[in-house]
């Protein structure tokens, strides 16, 4: 990978991670995710499973699905998805099924990563697409806003 790639992935993850910021603020758990078509946002989201009282409304299925509405298409070919946390089997399926290029996450979730964690749905070659994978993108940045999340979901209420 070049500076220049490197720069680039570390732009659209901050991207992602204040999405994720936006996560927190709604007291969602912390993940957030952007798709990037030719050097452009043209989705967002970040969880809102509390809000939409939704299991599917993951910050990548938001995201996907508002990238999808941009386009016109459910094909989002030439896109890179950006998310915070190594994605879930349906997440990294629906990636999959979107016929992403590419998949870039920050932190591994190795109680539901479906990435490199437990499965590698992104790369199985059983599928009849594989997605290219970059992973670890600003990992330390990202553990750290899920790790206060929950230290904080964890703490005594003080009244």
């Amino acid at each position: 990978m070049t500076s220049q790639e490197s720069d680039r992935d570390e732009r659209y993850m901050r991207a992602a991670i204040d999405e994720a910021l936006a996560a927190r603020d709604a007291d969602e758990v912390p993940v957030g995710a952007v798709v990037v078509r030719v050097d452009r946002i043209i989705g967002r989201g970040h969880n809102q499973r509390e809000q939409l009282n939704d299991p599917t409304a993951h910050a990548e299925m938001l995201a996907l699905t508002a990238a999808a509405a941009f386009v016109g298409s459910w094909r989002l070919d030439g896109c890179t998805l950006y998310v915070t946390l190594e994605p879930c089997a349906m997440c990294a399926g629906a990636v999959v099924l979107a016929r992403m290029e590419r998949l870039v996450f920050g932190a591994v979730d190795p109680k539901a990563g479906a990435c490199v964690s437990l499965y590698n749905i992104p790369t199985d070659e059983r599928l009849n697409h594989r997605v290219l994978l970059s992973d670890s993108v600003l990992a330390d940045q990202c553990a750290a806003l899920l790790q206060d999340f929950f230290a904080r979901q964890r703490a005594p209420q003080k009244d």
